[in-house]
């Protein structure tokens, strides 16, 4: 996928996980209204779901062994060891429309996806 495809603009490390401008600002504003300044955004891929692979994506203040760390416009994102296969070229966005709120992704790793779009294969 490139910034074309985007309706905003983003940053893509050497791993091609990307996090979109309109979702860094997003998470900035949440850890802002936590208080925080010590957590970063974790992505993870874990088995569940209707496909069997769920994504899960939470604030940890923790940093484990073999995490892959990156910083979008001032936002640390944690992806683990195992789920980082699965994340490759993976774009994580945040919409806000009369229909829909809530951040997305957008894998070309993902080969499949059950009806709700919670879960991929």
């Amino acid at each position: 996928m490139t910034a074309t495809d985007q309706t905003s603009t983003e940053t893509t490390p050497a791993d091609g996980i990307s996090l979109s401008d309109g979702a860094a600002g997003k998470v900035k504003s949440l850890l802002e209204q936590e208080g925080r300044d010590d957590l970063a955004l974790r992505i993870a891929v874990q088995p569940g779901g209707c496909s069997g692979l769920r994504y899960q994506l939470f604030f940890d203040e923790r940093t484990l062994d073999g995490d892959e760390i990156r910083e979008f416009d001032g936002v640390n994102v944690v992806v683990d060891r195992m789920s980082l296969p699965y994340l490759h070229g993976a774009t994580i966005d945040f919409v806000d429309t009369i229909e829909k709120q809530g951040f997305t992704i957008d894998n070309p790793m993902a080969t499949g996806s059950c009806a709700c779009g919670d879960s991929f294969h």
